[in-house]
């Protein structure tokens, strides 16, 4: 084999079958969009542990996944071993906020998007997608839940702490009752006016009351 004979190969010439102009257009789509996605994420975060690895691993992701799609998009043989390649691949990164899950797809969906050559529909779905996130992940609840947990020594304790909690809170469900020889430990999921919690207070002067714990209920309560 001469060099010619390298020079005219058919991988040699398959490579240079793609556009310079659309990669780089397609690459500066998804670099914006992928900016717009990190400050949607940045601006509707409601965690305490902002991760900044995770905001710029969906511009990674925009990108990257745009430049998949082009070469999946170029070549049929390469779609296949792409296919087979991406089947091997597992994740192990733990998803902490099921809100994490929608920016992980939005960055995977503008990649392959942007690769198909659909950048209109890219840019505008993302618009719209972030309009709505903006609008609605932070908007303020008048009602907001959370776990009180009670430590009672008798009944009568139990009744005066259960006529506070309802005449303060806005709906409370008892959860759970242990009953043992050091007292009786109530667990109950209730909602608060406006996030005013001083009425702990109060239950935690009630006679027989030993302690009063009131924790952020997430919606996964474990019974």
């Amino acid at each position: 084999m001469t060099f010619s004979d390298i020079f005219k190969s058919s991988f040699l010439e398959s490579v240079t079958e793609f556009s310079a102009i659309d990669t780089l257009i397609g690459m500066a789509f998804a670099l914006v969009i992928g900016l717009f996605i990190f400050v949607i994420y940045k601006k509707t975060f409601s965690g305490v542990m902002y991760s900044t690895g995770f905001a710029m691993s969906l511009i990674g992701l925009s990108l990257v996944t745009t430049l998949v799609i082009m070469a999946v998009t170029s070549n049929v043989v390469l779609s296949l071993g792409m296919v087979g390649a991406l089947s091997i691949v597992r994740f192990r990164a733990a998803i902490k906020e099921p809100m994490e899950i929608v920016f992980l797809f939005w960055a995977l969906a503008v990649g392959i998007v942007i690769g198909a050559g659909m950048i209109p529909l890219a840019v505008i779905g993302s618009a719209i997608i972030g309009a709505i996130l903006v609008l609605f992940v932070n908007k303020k609840f008048r009602s907001t839940p959370y776990i009180l947990i009670v430590d009672c020594s008798d009944e009568a304790a139990e009744k005066g702490a259960l006529d506070v909690i309802g005449k303060a809170v806005d709906k409370y469900i008892v959860k759970s009752k242990t009953v043992n020889e050091a007292g009786i430990e109530l667990t109950a999921e209730i909602r608060v006016k406006d996030a005013v919690t001083d009425f702990v207070n109060r239950v935690n002067d009630v006679n027989g009351v030993k302690s009063a714990t009131l924790v952020t209920f997430n919606g996964e309560y474990m019974s």
